[in-house]
């Protein structure tokens, strides 16, 4: 019969060093979060996801400065929420305008658009931001590669090399690594 003794007793280490994380550092992360944002719901549902985060690492033990790591986390959570209010805003602002032309889609067309258009910001959030801009210049606003080069100040060859790490990526992200190979 095997022997799990070990592993009950990793399990409980692990159990205990996130009780002690959370029971050490919520308060503060909460505090610093509402002080960002000035609203208390809603720091309090970053800093819950914060915590999620760390439940999801690996080894959360190794975290040697837990409040800079997850002032780190709540950060990206911050700008993640924020991405994904003006994908919000700017895909409603656009139902405004095309309600008067083509009636007004229902709230199941609304939901799956926005899911659609999180799973794309998702996916180019993991790209550096001149690669990133330089595909959504292309994308969505047809610009030229000449033309992104001006905006972005480098060459039409380094906007190419952008463009073509930008789709590599999207089709990895798609497919997984493994579809390129």
């Amino acid at each position: 019969m095997p022997d799990f003794s070990g592993a009950r007793h990793d399990l409980s280490s692990r159990q205990q060093h996130l009780t002690d994380l959370y029971s050490d550092h919520h308060s503060w992360l909460h505090n610093w979060l509402r002080k960002k944002l000035g609203c208390s719901q809603r720091a309090a549902d970053l800093a819950h996801d914060a915590f999620i985060r760390v439940l999801t690492l690996a080894e959360p033990q190794n975290i040697k400065e837990p409040r800079a790591f997850l002032a780190t986390t709540a950060g990206r959570l911050m700008i993640d929420s924020a991405r994904r209010r003006r994908i919000e805003d700017a895909y409603l602002a656009a139902l405004a305008i095309h309600a008067s032309d083509a009636g007004m889609p229902g709230p199941e067309a609304i939901h799956t658009a926005l899911q659609a258009l999180e799973k794309i910001a998702d996916m180019l959030a993991g790209l550096p931001a001149k690669v990133r801009e330089a595909f959504l210049l292309s994308r969505l606003d047809g610009l030229t590669y000449n033309e992104i080069a001006t905006q972005l100040e480098v060459s039409a060859g380094t906007v190419k090399n952008y463009i073509t790490s930008a789709l590599v990526h999207c089709y990895k992200a798609l497919h997984g690594t493994d579809a390129m190979s």
